[in-house]
């Protein structure tokens, strides 16, 4: 049988619709718009046999502080023949020297282990139609001169600077914060993403202000469909199931050095790997 080359190019916006397509068959909720989302923020490469897209992965660089792999994808009929690694090889080469995250699948753990990523943690996926809450005192929405406030609160929370990111989701989505004596310190961030809109990332002091954050937009979306990713570590889970935030599944955080959190606040996973953000 012959062997057909597959050629590794550059990720480019006329790809968008072949992705899209494979992260359909690979059954990720993405839509065509939270692809364009990713890719305007990251660099990737494609996977090309026979003009047909049969790969793709795409890097997110926060500046030098780290970089996410995200929306590793292989065909499903090329699997098994090491286009993965070579895609993984490609986003390596992307990424240099900085430190790398992603989230992983458990199917993808072996690949990811190979390349150097060592399991730091979960993922929790929650999900559902919401029910009916009353509003939270001290949450506001936020407006335009918080956006410095809340990108810096970000990136002590997650350790690296996501600006870039903070002001996309402002662009298609929606902040609350909390303030005390007129600083903001606490957020968390609505848009919309795949069977409806996805909360995060949330930063926040303590767990009833994180508590607060997410009520603050479940409150305004009854009967609506909502997702948030968190870890076991922030207590969440059994408070999101109850106002209709089911736990639907797990995957797994990988990281190929330690990465200290702020010592005074707790973040909800954005998802910045193939989960929500893709």
């Amino acid at each position: 049988m012959q062997t057909r080359q597959i050629d590794l190019i550059a990720f480019s916006p006329e790809h968008l619709d072949a992705a899209d397509a494979l992260s359909r068959q690979a059954g990720w909720p993405h839509r065509p718009e939270d692809w364009q989302m990713v890719l305007a923020l990251s660099e990737g490469i494609v996977a090309v046999e026979d003009d047909r897209i049969v790969g793709t992965v795409l890097v997110t660089s926060y500046k030098e502080d780290c970089a996410t792999i995200n929306m590793v994808i292989v065909d499903e009929a090329m699997r098994g023949r090491g286009l993965g690694r070579r895609l993984m090889d490609a986003a390596l080469r992307i990424a240099g020297n900085r430190p790398l995250r992603l989230v992983a699948t458990a199917e993808g753990l072996p690949l990811y282990e190979k390349v150097g990523f060592r399991e730091t943690g979960r993922v929790l996926q929650q999900q559902g139609v919401v029910g009916e809450m009353a509003t939270p005192a001290g949450v506001e929405p936020a407006n335009a001169s918080d956006v410095a406030a809340i990108a810096d609160l970000d990136r002590r929370a997650f350790g690296a600077d996501r600006s870039d990111l903070i002001a996309s989701i402002e662009a298609v989505g929606e902040f609350a914060v909390i303030r005390r004596d007129g600083r903001v310190c606490g957020f968390s961030a609505l848009r919309a993403f795949g069977r409806g809109e996805v909360i995060g990332p949330v930063v926040a002091a303590n767990l009833n202000d994180a508590k607060a954050l997410i009520a603050h937009f479940i409150a305004r979306r009854p009967g609506q469909f909502l997702r948030i990713d968190t870890t076991a570590d922030t207590g969440l889970g059994p408070w999101l199931a109850e106002q209709g935030l089911a736990h639907v599944g797990d995957a797994i955080v990988m990281t190929t050095s330690v990465n200290e959190r702020a010592a005074d606040a707790t973040a909800t996973s954005f998802a910045l790997a193939n989960q929500a953000f893709g």
